[in-house]
């Protein structure tokens, strides 16, 4: 087992390395949600930072070997988030082998997520990123830190960041919405300066995975 997760964290920058996925994970929180976030985050990345990125977003179960193909997986919802032994060993095998797990709160998902995060990585704590983060201040720069994209319960957003060895293994948008600010402009009417805002945002984490 061992030998092939070398393997396959070997070919990133062989085979997969310009494709990125869609995290499912049980619970009966609704991973599927925001279906058109990352083929349109992915277009843009193309456009703006000149990615190669896939516009075919493959999704990936929580406790599947395949995910070692993608150096970036996203996760959204709106509800409970479980993970059984096996996804908690191979999302952090995962994140420790160099992947990056980019969980995006689509509302309610929070309180479920930070339990499951304690058994996921009982070791370390999720840490508030400061405004001067690389993340906030590469394609495009947020001197305030993380845009504010849908209001929600009208609280600040917050990147909250986890880290293994100096580098941002997960990160933890909340109060945010990305995703909705990267879904198509007809399925949230969002004007386009807020759209641009999101994306300009999910930019930023795409080149900072990619450069990491």
């Amino acid at each position: 087992m061992k030998n092939l997760l070398i393997l396959l964290i070997a070919t990133f920058n062989l085979v997969a390395a310009q494709e990125i996925a869609v995290l499912k994970y049980n619970g009966g929180g609704d991973w599927y949600a925001n279906p058109t976030a990352l083929t349109n985050l992915a277009s843009y990345c193309n456009e703006e930072i000149d990615t190669q990125l896939s516009t075919e977003i493959a999704t990936v179960e929580a406790s599947s070997v395949d995910i070692f193909q993608y150096p970036f997986v996203h996760m959204t919802g709106h509800g409970n988030v479980i993970f059984n032994e096996e996804d908690l060993e191979n999302l952090k095998n995962y994140m420790l082998s160099g992947g990056f797990l980019h969980i995006d709160d689509n509302y309610g998902m929070r309180p479920y997520l930070e339990k499951e995060l304690i058994k996921l990585f009982p070791d370390k704590e999720l840490i508030e990123l400061p405004a001067n983060h690389e993340i906030f201040n590469n394609h495009a720069s947020f001197p305030k830190g993380l845009p504010k994209i849908h209001e929600h319960d009208g609280e600040r957003p917050q990147a909250l960041g986890i880290f293994h060895e100096g580098r941002l293994v997960l990160l933890f948008t909340f109060e945010a919405d990305l995703g909705d600010g990267w879904e198509s402009p007809e399925v949230h009417n969002d004007p386009p300066e807020v759209r641009k805002k999101a994306l300009d945002m999910g930019a930023n984490i795409i080149k900072y995975v990619f450069t990491h």
